[in-house]
């Protein structure tokens, strides 16, 4: 005899109802991932697709192990992460900064609005080209890109965060005479930050994809050289032994975040 859980008089579930349907769904995910591996095993092993370039998981596997043991695939990562971290943090703190002025003063947003939405929409493998010429082929160039592709997304939100504050938490600051510093840190920068959030976990995807761009563009280390490096080699195994390790990272950069992130703004999850 099974017992379902029923709403209390709130017509909310009980916590721990609610826990057991986040386990479930979990667990149905990987499941998803499992069977997938599967698939890419038996078409490999059973010739469903032939060719070379299409090796079995198990051997991704142990060239990833192999990698591993001999040092060289956690160095390439900690190259990929150093350089993503860096230009994920620059072009952040840049986003938030610029989006919080032009959320708080119109004039100015109305006169940089035309450059920056002139900006936003050029990829990011067509400014590498020019930037090559002024910054070269070393970290500061891929530090550089990523920045750049951060700043936007980030920027984007937290203008859109800024500006759809209740209109009566800037009046009181205006009445009690607070600063216009003390306004953005104390009264806007709190309240815009479930946007704010948002627009970094965008760019945190972000961020590493364009790291790997700029790797597979102008590197000479990192997971994108890489999977560049291993392809021209024609060694398929350790080609996507480092995209597993890519979507390894991606993976646990994202739980990281979604950690920080309900510890953050665990007061706005509890109002909806």
């Amino acid at each position: 005899m099974s017992v379902t859980a029923r709403p209390d008089r709130t017509g909310v579930l009980p916590a721990g109802s609610t826990r057991d349907r986040r386990i479930a769904g979990r667990l149905g995910g990987w499941l998803v991932v499992v069977a997938c591996l599967i698939v890419w095993e038996l078409s490999a092993c059973f010739g469903v697709i032939r060719s070379s370039s299409w090796p079995p998981f198990t051997s991704v596997m142990s060239a990833a192990v192999a990698g591993f043991a001999s040092g060289e695939l956690p160095r390439l990562m900690l190259s990929t992460l150093g350089r993503m971290v860096a230009g994920f943090a620059f072009g952040s703190v840049a986003g938030v900064v610029v989006g919080l002025v032009l959320g708080t003063l119109p004039f100015l947003a109305r006169a940089l609005t035309p450059l920056l939405e002139g900006l936003r929409p050029l990829p990011i493998p067509a400014i590498v080209p020019p930037l090559i010429l002024f910054l070269g082929l070393d970290d500061l160039l891929k530090i550089t890109v990523v920045a750049v592709a951060v700043f936007f997304p980030v920027m984007v939100n937290t203008l859109g965060g800024a500006r759809n504050i209740e209109p009566v938490l800037l009046a009181t600051a205006r009445t009690f005479r607070v600063s216009r510093i003390r306004t953005l840190t104390a009264v806007v920068l709190p309240a815009a930050l479930p946007s704010i959030l948002a627009g970094l976990r965008t760019a945190l995807a972000l961020a590493l994809v364009t790291t790997i761009v700029a790797e597979m563009i102008a590197g000479s280390g990192g997971i994108g050289y890489y999977i560049i490096e291993t392809q021209f080699a024609m060694r398929p195994d350790q080609m996507y032994a480092g995209v597993v390790c890519l979507a390894a990272i991606g993976y646990g950069l994202n739980a990281l975040f979604v950690t920080i992130e309900s510890r953050l703004i665990a007061w706005d999850r509890q109002e909806e």
